[in-house]
């Protein structure tokens, strides 16, 4: 399939027709992330992430006709969806942005998709958005994502715990889309490998007090608490109550806890957690993460090399195509992801580009070992973290 969508599209080139419409010396992309909100502390360095591979390719002159790359960003803010959504139009009628990478948080990205991008023929690739029910959502081919879905990372964590002797785990999730499809994830494959969940229970964001709730998760018991929230709001506030209360002192931390502020807040009080966060050790993200701190951004959180990812997928995309139209170059972003093709890595963008104008193939690898499956997102590989005086290292990759 991708040698006769490339096949057809050397044909068009010939025949002199190739989208010429699509041409421009500028390409806009929309960055749509909760620059305010429960991750307000990772986003900067994600649209970071995203701008650094929109700047190389306008230093390249090779995008196009030699198309600058302008990116536009907008707030998510993660959890208001009709905040989200209200910004996503503003990006499509008033920006009109000719791709969108995000969203960040798995509601917002969905309340995106079905009234804003769907209906208008919008290309979105997600770099964090990991709920399962995204995978079924309705996308007319248009929404992708550079991050594995939480089925599993549900998984790769009941792994972990199993296999550091943990048999029994009390659940505490942020009451959204992504908090209850994770939850859902972690309990079942932590059960079906012979653990005990003790309860599974909802917090909401932006409380003062969370004495009721690590209460309740204290008289269910268990080995360990599983807190599926965010690094920036209710997760903290969980582990805080759990801490003072003598409750648990041990924690499982999924990827929307991982980040500086968990050592900041904690240190070496959650001495021995652990944790899960999208990565491979076959990927290389360090010229992203290098220029993503050149920037002033804090480069040590998650989901910066995926965003990096995200963006350059569109770029690409849209010169396999020959096309800034999402209506055109949305059909080749799995094709310049996967094989066959001559690789490409982070920093060569140009490279990928100049392959692309001249009618090759290629297979992004990128800046975290990209590899999309259906219906349109990463096969993924996940990096166990532990908590090891006081700092987030790693453990290992799975």
């Amino acid at each position: 399939m991708k040698k006769l969508l490339m096949a057809t599209a050397a044909v068009a080139l010939t025949a002199g027709t190739a989208f010429a419409g699509g041409h421009a010396k500028e390409v806009k992309l929309g960055v749509i992330m909760g620059f305010t909100g429960p991750i307000e502390s990772l986003t900067p360095a994600m649209a970071a992430g995203a701008e650094v591979a929109m700047k190389e390719v306008t230093d390249s002159g090779l995008l196009l006709d030699a198309a600058t790359v302008t990116p536009f960003r907008a707030d998510s803010t993660c959890v208001d969806a009709a905040a989200a959504t209200a910004a996503a139009e503003r990006l499509l009628t008033s920006d009109k942005v000719n791709g969108i990478v995000g969203a960040d948080c798995s509601g917002v990205t969905g309340a995106i998709l079905s009234n804003v991008a769907v209906p208008n023929g919008a290309v979105m690739i997600s770099p964090s958005a990991t709920s399962p029910a995204l995978t079924t959502a309705e996308d007319n081919g248009l929404f992708f994502r550079t991050s594995p879905s939480d089925a599993r990372q549900g998984q790769v964590l009941a792994d972990v715990l199993k296999e550091r002797g943990f048999t029994s785990a009390a659940i505490s999730y942020t009451n959204n889309d992504y908090g209850k499809g994770l939850a859902d994830s972690i309990a079942a494959a932590f059960t079906a490998g012979g653990g005990e969940v003790t309860i599974t229970s909802a917090h909401e964001d932006g409380k003062a007090d969370y004495s009721a709730e690590v209460g309740a998760l204290a008289s269910a018991g268990g080995d360990i608490l599983i807190v599926a929230g965010y690094v920036d709001q209710g997760g903290p506030g969980i582990i805080r109550a759990a801490l003072d209360s003598g409750a648990f002192d041990t924690f499982a931390l999924p990827d929307g806890m991982i980040g500086t502020a968990l050592e900041t807040n904690f240190g070496d009080e959650i001495e021995g957690s652990v944790g899960t966060v999208p990565g491979s050790d076959a990927a290389d993200p360090s010229v992203v993460l290098d220029a993503v701190a050149a920037t002033g951004a804090d480069a040590s959180g998650p989901y910066i090399g995926e965003s990096y990812d995200a963006a350059a997928l569109i770029m690409l995309a849209m010169q396999a195509a020959n096309s800034k139209d999402p209506a055109d170059y949305a059909g080749q972003i799995m094709n310049v992801a996967n094989a066959p093709g001559e690789q490409i890595a982070a920093g060569e963008l140009a490279k990928g580009l100049q392959i692309l104008k001249d009618g090759g193939e290629i297979d992004y690898v990128g800046a975290t070992a990209v590899e999309l499956i259906e219906p349109g997102e990463a096969a993924g590989g996940y990096r166990e973290i532990e908590i090891k005086g006081g700092k987030i290292t790693t453990a290992q990759y799975r």
